[in-house]
């Protein structure tokens, strides 16, 4: 299915295969058969070095929610048979201190259209009538437009050991990103949270594993990327933004 012809995105694929092809192209002479990978990781370290402003607000508030955790335990205490009045003062707090409760959305759904617009860029077979090339180039013999599981159930065995490689990055990565968790959680009175969702947390750092196996590869090289980058990054930025008062990893 050519999703170029499709009204309102169909421009949008077509303009971003034009331009990750043309990448490629530029980086051949350099790169030659890793360009294509390349290009998609120039690309992932661009998108996360614009959006390090909504990471640096996302570490602020989290010091920020900190500072305000102690405050948050007394209401709790205080309002826990009062779901509603719970929520209302919990929420005034929150205002009173400039702090977004959801803050640190901002960088995951201002990456959702990139991810999403070269999921669709690599998985058309066809663009603007003619074949995809961007499916055609290939990493150690796994073709960009193929998911990883695919190529594995297909008995292809370069892409086991790709698959192996990315599944061993993201761990890595989630148990970077857990590590991290637990820290801003020492010194701070703990939640209350229902008995199943404990479990959930701890799982969430490494979800990244089912998709990145599930997309076509170009983009599974972008979550894998773009994951690693946020592990190393958060501490990093923790260490330099927050405040002497503040705890800092590894205190």
């Amino acid at each position: 299915m050519d999703l170029t012809i499709w009204p309102i995105i169909g421009p949008f694929v077509q303009l971003g295969a034009t331009a990750l092809h043309e990448f490629v192209i530029v980086l051949d002479p350099f790169a030659g058969a890793t360009a294509a990978a390349l290009a998609v990781i120039l690309i992932t370290l661009a998108v996360r070095a614009a959006l390090i402003p909504l990471d640096i607000r996302l570490v602020r508030a989290e010091g920020a929610r900190r500072r305000l955790a102690p405050h948050l335990a007394a209401l709790r205490t205080r309002w826990k048979k009062r779901p509603d009045e719970l929520q209302r003062r919990t929420m005034q707090l929150y205002r009173d201190a400039g702090v977004s409760p959801v803050a640190g959305m901002g960088t995951m759904l201002a990456q959702a259209p990139i991810v999403s617009l070269l999921y669709l860029v690599l998985a058309s077979p066809t663009i603007g009538g003619e074949a995809n090339p961007l499916r055609a180039e290939q990493l150690v013999g796994v073709g960009f437009g193929e998911p990883l599981v695919a190529a594995v159930v297909g008995g292809d065995a370069a892409a086991l050991v790709v698959s192996a490689t990315v599944i061993a990055l993201l761990v890595l990565s989630g148990l970077l990103q857990r590590r991290a968790m637990r820290m801003l959680q020492q010194g701070i009175p703990s939640p209350d949270l229902p008995a199943a969702a404990a479990p959930l947390l701890g799982v969430l750092p490494f979800v990244a594993i089912i998709p990145a196996l599930l997309v076509p590869f170009g983009a599974a090289i972008y979550l894998v990327v773009s994951s690693l980058f946020s592990a190393i990054e958060r501490p990093v930025l923790r260490r330099v933004i927050w405040t002497e008062n503040e705890w800092r990893p590894g205190q």
